[in-house]
């Protein structure tokens, strides 16, 4: 059995399904990331198995009990908001305490479990810091402290990192893998953030107007995406249509081009190749060879990103900052990749 189940779920205002009958199953202690854009459904399905927001339709369970028979304050989860929530009058201790002391805990253990669970976020030495003394990265780690303290069964993680910069989320994501993983609690994450979900995610969930796309393994998933939608919004990606399949290969444009390792059945004209930029190297000409002209580039520190013009298309290209020259605007180059780099994603089908 698994451990929380949707089962349907689905949420309308109105004529418009904010999220549209969505289905999907988490195993204990696992991490599972929504991740998708905004108004893709993903917040209003973390809210529905908070019970902040009611569900038209469907169930969620949680070890088998139907959670959406049980009131929101009573259903004993860990919730970490994207603002953090905590109470500016409070110290960090009492803010921790507070989901403790609403639930009777006697104070002796109140404050043991406290500090244990300070420790663990790496605050120990915080606790009578008031939230106004600290840095984000900080309240962070107090919001996460306060849901973890009550050991709730079910972690909900809401874009918990997004008013963080860059490098501190860099450094809190490996932070909070690294603490999910010694309490072993299962996490259901919402995120916008592709390097986020990937980063931390065992499963990751892409969602897109209100229904679910694909799920699978963060590697699965950027590898092998099965919709237009998921190669676009999963990473940068290159399309290039299929004109033709025959025996020689595929016809992509002016490019001969090997059938896709294992995908020979699969693969119609209509549908593209998706060649993620950073699997892309500039060659020598040949029938395989991509022309193309540099029309920019973007140093970014560890890598260049060349922004390329082909008869196909505009290009992507991510080359590695190894100390060799890079081409630049006007360069008149040859893209060329492996044929194991290229993946089939079929045509989109109209709705309905």
């Amino acid at each position: 059995m698994s451990f929380l189940e949707l089962e349907a779920l689905t949420k309308r205002y109105g004529e418009h399904a904010a999220v549209d009958g969505i289905s999907l199953r988490v195993a204990k202690g696992e991490f599972v990331s929504l991740l998708g854009p905004s108004g893709c459904g993903k917040t209003t399905t973390l809210q529905m198995i908070a019970g902040f927001v009611e569900p038209t339709a469907g169930r969620v369970t949680l070890e088998g009990r139907n959670l959406l028979a049980v009131p929101a304050a009573r259903r004993g989860l860990g919730i970490v908001f994207q603002n953090y929530a905590l109470f500016p009058h409070m110290t960090v201790a009492e803010n921790v305490a507070f989901g403790l002391e609403m639930r009777k805990v006697g104070r002796t253990e109140r404050q043991q479990r406290v500090a244990e669970t300070l420790a663990l976020v790496g605050l120990a030495g915080f606790a009578e810091r008031h939230p106004v003394q600290l840095s984000g990265g900080q309240q962070q780690r107090v919001a996460l402290a306060r849901a973890l303290v009550i050991q709730p069964g079910l972690l909900l993680l809401d874009e918990p990192l997004s008013n963080l910069d860059a490098k501190l989320r860099e450094e809190m994501q490996v932070e909070l893998r690294r603490i999910q993983r010694a309490v072993g609690i299962t996490t259901l994450m919402v995120t916008h953030d592709q390097a986020e979900a990937l980063a931390l995610s065992d499963r990751v969930v892409v969602m897109h107007q209100g229904r679910i796309e694909q799920e699978d393994s963060p590697l699965a998933a950027y590898e092998h995406p099965r919709t237009g939608f998921v190669c676009d919004f999963l990473g940068k990606a290159n399309l290039f249509k299929v004109d033709r399949v025959d025996a020689t290969g595929l016809a992509v444009g002016s490019l001969t081009l090997p059938l896709p390792l294992g995908e020979s059945a699969a693969v119609r004209a209509g549908d593209r190749i998706l060649v993620r930029p950073e699997k892309i190297a500039f060659g020598e000409p040949g029938p395989a060879a991509l022309p193309a002209r540099v029309t920019n580039r973007v140093f970014q520190g560890n890598h260049w990103l060349v922004q390329l013009h082909t008869a196909l298309g505009d290009a992507l290209v991510i080359r590695q900052n190894d100390g060799s020259a890079c081409p630049v605007e006007g360069d008149e180059v040859h893209l060329v990749w492996r044929a194991e780099a290229m993946r089939a994603v079929a045509a989109e089908r109209p709705a309905g």
